[in-house]
């Protein structure tokens, strides 16, 4: 298990005011920091796959000998350097240097009439492998690997023979070395393409581009266009949750129906609508969400239609506090001013006056833990499986705020991989 520093940017003001060019609403950020803790996971799960290199028998003749070789088998990884970064405009650099890989095979060898077999064991050093995953947005908005450039090399091999003729065969040493380092050096490069383009991709496609907040409302998680690389930062822009502005801004919110026939001869109904997108304010003192919203009363007489008594604005002012839990970031939500006045007549907002008290306690008491409610189950930040938030922090700043934490692996990659193409399989059934 490991934990990675990520920064996540959200712009929330942004939602209220709509340009030409489609701004982001969320923006990711993975720092050095957040590499160097990634690093254990990528160093980890490059051993497990180079562990599965499978080689071809080799055959062959010298002088008067016979041989095969076979069997092969990786032992041991020892990746004496590993370092994982970022590679401006392109992605990320997995850079492994002067590391060593301890193998062993079979032999059998023909000389003349004598025939012999046995264990070889073998140790390729000063191994070093450069790779750079090429990072994309794919066609549906999701993080993608699109190219790996990778170049592999292996310095020396060395041999050692076991069997009743094992010092007999050292001379021959030198020539299998030759081959079996060529074998091998080919052999890294393709590893390594399918651990990213296939195996890490597979696991990419985990993360959701599309999330419900609720059976009205969805958040578009797709990438804007690829990701932004530096020497010290790779930048994520997500698309703005599109839905959720229309329905604050044209959806009916809601309907109170009072229906005592001590006070009124017919059911009234209120019908709140808000009129625009709630305009958001990020400060370092905190978030401020106002909201306009168009209260109208309505006489419901059975068997006849709707009579409009009155129509009202509605200006409130809340706090907002955001909190990260998990995958999931909430907000809650505390009324701090509230104003009322009527759309029909200066003589009605004076009327109203005396009521702006005892409606923004009754707001508290009903409404308000209505809103946290419903929003403090929260909306998920898109990860892949097998991977949450830990040790979160807000950070409040002018425009716009910052949530920093640790992404944490509660399964290996190579779990997290595995359990997918399962996952795929029984899918397929």
């Amino acid at each position: 298990m490991a934990s990675c520093m990520v920064s996540i940017l959200f712009l929330f003001p942004l939602i209220a005011a709509m340009s030409a060019v489609e701004p982001p609403g969320c923006k990711i950020r993975i720092i050095n920091r957040g590499l160097e803790m990634l690093k254990y996971e990528t160093q980890k799960f490059v051993v497990e796959e180079l562990s599965n290199i499978t080689m071809p028998e080799m055959k062959g003749k010298e002088g008067h000998f016979q041989y095969t070789i076979k069997e092969v088998k990786i032992n041991e990884l020892n990746l004496t350097y590993a370092d994982l970064a970022f590679q401006p405009g392109l992605g990320l650099l997995f850079n492994v240097q002067n590391s060593s890989i301890a193998l062993s095979f079979r032999r059998h060898i023909l000389y003349w009439l004598f025939y012999d077999t046995g264990a070889i064991n073998a140790s390729a050093e000063g191994v070093n492998i450069h790779t750079v995953l090429h990072m994309t947005r794919d066609e549906l908005g999701r993080l993608k690997i699109s190219n790996i450039t990778c170049d592999a090399s292996i310095a020396k091999m060395k041999m050692k023979f076991t069997g009743t003729l094992g010092r007999v065969y050292d001379f021959l040493a030198t020539f299998l070395t030759t081959g079996m380092r060529f074998l091998l050096n080919q052999q890294i490069c393709p590893v390594m393409n399918h651990a990213g383009l296939v195996l890490i991709n597979s696991l990419l496609e985990t993360i959701p581009v599309r999330t419900e907040v609720d059976k009205y409302v969805g958040i578009d998680y797709s990438l804007l266009s690829d990701p932004v690389v530096t020497s010290r930062s790779l930048d994520m822009d997500f698309r703005m949750p599109k839905d959720l502005e229309m329905l604050l801004r044209t959806t009916y919110f809601g309907t109170i129906m009072m229906i005592n026939p001590a006070l009124v001869e017919y059911p009234i109904s209120l019908q709140l609508e808000l009129n625009s997108a709630p305009k958001t304010t990020v400060k370092t003192s905190g978030v401020t969400v106002a909201i306009t919203a168009i209260v109208t009363v309505m006489v419901l007489p059975p068997g006849k239609a709707p009579v409009q008594l009155s129509s009202m604005t509605i200006v409130a002012k809340f706090n907002a506090k955001v909190s990260m839990k998990g995958k999931r970031l909430g907000v809650h939500a505390d009324l701090r001013r509230f104003k009322i006045y009527s759309n029909q007549s200066a003589l009605e907002s004076l009327v109203l006056i005396p009521l702006q008290v005892p409606l923004k306690t009754m707001l508290q008491i009903s409404i308000v833990p209505i809103i946290n409610n419903w929003t403090k189950r929260g909306v998920a930040i898109p990860l892949a499986d097998g991977m949450d938030f830990i040790e979160e922090v807000v950070e409040y700043h002018n425009g716009y705020l910052i949530i920093g934490a640790n992404l944490h692996f509660s399964k290996g990659l190579r779990e997290m991989i595995e359990r997918k193409i399962q996952a795929d399989a029984e899918n397929a059934i």
